[in-house]
């Protein structure tokens, strides 16, 4: 992490758990541990928890995000919330292009650009997604996956939206699987995607955008991952869940 020139970012990625009560069980858990993070806190919930995340963490400093959005304002779209209905309702982030989503459930680059620029639009703090699969790994074909992601993802955003967006580098191979990418791994890629940013917009806008790494980063692994300048967070699927681990990666982010 570089702190003087970005923020640490540690973001709970909830995916499809928790009713309600137990949303609120978590929320209270968490509340005391966030107070003393210096980092930038964030709790990305399920569409039904949204409100009840927001309305518990008035005063506090836990932001709330949601776990996707559609590019369009209304219409015609079953099942899909907009950005104006997020914002509405005082949610602040939003995941767009999460490889759960491009795998289950057909997104694509065109479409994780759309629902960024909607976001923006709106006023939400969109943390795009990038990362490779296994196969394109072992192929040795990240660096040109990771490239392609960025131009399109980001096609026809402005700097100055660049600069309100958060890049979080999640390769699939690690997400869900235990898999880890190693401190070297994650830095390399990190590394390289604040070099196609340089080269998109410039060096003083890229080396203002946080970059999280989001493979099953944990408690054991979070202080080494976090060490390396180019990642500045981490998007957190299952140690968020679990308030005490969450509190591990919110300490790792803010004394590293």
């Amino acid at each position: 992490m570089n702190k003087e020139l970005r923020k640490a970012v540690i973001a709970g990625n909830w995916k499809m758990n928790k009713t309600r009560p137990e949303a609120k069980a978590l929320i209270e858990e968490l509340k005391p541990i966030a107070e003393k993070a210096t980092c930038d806190v964030v709790i990305c919930v399920p569409f039904t928890n949204l409100e009840t995340a927001v309305e518990l963490t008035k005063g506090t400093n836990i932001k709330v995000g949601a776990e996707n959005v559609h590019f369009e304002k209304s219409g015609a779209f079953t099942g899909e919330i907009s950005a104006d209905m997020l914002t509405e309702i005082g949610v602040e982030y939003v995941i767009i292009g999460h490889s759960e989503r491009r795998q289950y459930f057909g997104e694509t680059d065109e479409t994780v650009n759309k629902r960024t620029k909607a976001a923006l639009a709106a006023g939400l703090k969109p943390i795009v997604c990038v990362g490779e699969l296994l196969w394109e790994r072992k192929c040795d074909i990240t660096k040109e996956v990771i490239a392609r992601q960025i131009k399109l993802d980001l096609f026809d955003v402005s700097a100055e939206d660049a600069k309100k967006t958060i890049i979080a580098y999640e390769p699939v191979w690690a997400i869900g699987t235990g898999e880890t990418a190693t401190s070297e791994q994650a830095e390399e890629v990190c590394s390289f995607i604040r070099e196609q940013l340089t080269e998109k917009y410039s060096k003083e806008v890229a080396d203002t955008i946080t970059i999280q790494y989001g493979g099953s980063m944990n408690p054991k692994n979070a202080a080494e991952l976090l060490a390396q300048p180019d990642v500045d967070g981490g998007l957190i699927g299952g140690a968020s869940l679990k308030a005490a681990d969450f509190g591990v990666l919110l300490d790792a982010a803010s004394n590293g």
